[in-house]
C-alpha cells in the first residue's frame, strides 16, 4: 500500500514538473514573439525616419547647394562673379555644411538596426559620417576664401588684375580638390549604406542593388577619374539621384524591411540557456 502511495506521489511530481515545463516553454515563446513585434515595430519606424532624412539630404544636400554655387562659378569664373552672388554663396556654403551633420544623423539613427547585423559595417558608416562632415567644413572654407577674394578684386577696381588672377589660380584649385575629395568620401558613404540595406535585405535588393551599382558610377566616374588627371564624366553621376530618392520614398513609405528571425530558434535559444543563446548571434 505505501509503494502504491509512494508510486502515485512520484507520478504526481512528475507531470507537475513536465506541466511547469512546459508553460515554461509557452511563456518564452510568447516572450519571443513579443519582443520580435516590439523589435520590427522599432525597425520600421527608424527606417521611416532614415528616409526622411535621406529625401532631405538629396534634395538640400546634394542638390540645391550646387544650384545655388552656379552663378558664382560661372564664367567668366569666380573672381569675377562670387561678389555679387555672395548670399546665394553663404546660403549654399550653410546648406552644405546642414549636409555633412545629415549623414552623421543617418548614421546614428539607424546604428540600433545596422548593429544587430553587422558591427563592423554599422560602425564603418559612422565613420564615413564623421569624415564627410569634417571634409564639408573644409570644403566650406575654401568657398568663403573664394567669396573673400572676389570681394577684395571687386573693391579693389581691377587694380593688380594679374595677382589677383594668380590667387585665384591657387584658391580655386585648393577649392577644385577639396570638393573631389568630399565627392570621393560621401559617394563612398553612400555605397556603404547600400551594401548594408542589400546585404541584409532593408530594401528590397533590386533596388539596393542598383544604388550600389550607381554609387559605385559615381564614384568612378567624378572624384577618381578627376585625380587621376581626367575631366570628370559627370552622366555617370546622373542615375545616382533617382535611385536614392526610390530609396528615400521606399523607407519613408515602408521602414526598414526587416527579415522576422524565426521564434523557435529564438524560443530553443532561450530555454537552453546562455551557452545556446550565444550561437544565435548575427552580427559579424
Amino acid at each position: 500500500m505505501q509503494t502504491l502511495v509512494l508510486y502515485r506521489d512520484v507520478v504526481r511530481a512528475t507531470g507537475l514538473a513536465r506541466s511547469l515545463q512546459l508553460d515554461g516553454r509557452a511563456r518564452a515563446r510568447n516572450d519571443a514573439r513579443t519582443v520580435q513585434e516590439v523589435s520590427m515595430r522599432s525597425s520600421k519606424s527608424v527606417g521611416r525616419i532614415t528616409g526622411l532624412l535621406l529625401f532631405v539630404h538629396l534634395v538640400a544636400g546634394l542638390m540645391l547647394p550646387y544650384i545655388l554655387l552656379k552663378p558664382a562659378l560661372a564664367p567668366p569664373g569666380f573672381l569675377a562673379n562670387a561678389a555679387a552672388s555672395s548670399l546665394q554663396l553663404r546660403a549654399a556654403v550653410l546648406l552644405l555644411f546642414m549636409s555633412g551633420a545629415i549623414t552623421l544623423a543617418v548614421a546614428v539613427t539607424a546604428l540600433p538596426v545596422f548593429r544587430r547585423y553587422s558591427d563592423r559595417l554599422a560602425l564603418l558608416l559612422l565613420a564615413l559620417s564623421a569624415v564627410n562632415l569634417a571634409l564639408h567644413a573644409v570644403e566650406n572654407g575654401t568657398l568663403l576664401s573664394m567669396l573673400s577674394l572676389s570681394r577684395e578684386y571687386a573693391s579693389s577696381g581691377s587694380a593688380d588684375a594679374t595677382l589677383f588672377q594668380a590667387l585665384a589660380v591657387v584658391v580655386g584649385s585648393a577649392r577644385k580638390w577639396a570638393h573631389f575629395t568630399h565627392l570621393l568620401v560621401v559617394g563612398t558613404w553612400i555605397f556603404a549604406l547600400f551594401t548594408v540595406l542589400w546585404r541584409f535585405a532593408l530594401v528590397p535588393r533590386p533596388l539596393a542593388a542598383l544604388g550600389l551599382l550607381a554609387s559605385l558610377l559615381q564614384v568612378t566616374g567624378v572624384p577618381l577619374w578627376a585625380m587621376l588627371g581626367h575631366r570628370p564624366v559627370t552622366e555617370m553621376a546622373m542615375p545616382l539621384a533617382p535611385i536614392y530618392l526610390a530609396v528615400a520614398v521606399w523607407l519613408m513609405a515602408q521602414g526598414f524591411e526587416e527579415p522576422q528571425r524565426p521564434t523557435s530558434h529564438s524560443t530553443s535559444a532561450s530555454a537552453s540557456g546562455p551557452d545556446a543563446a550565444g550561437g544565435s548571434n548575427p552580427r559579424t
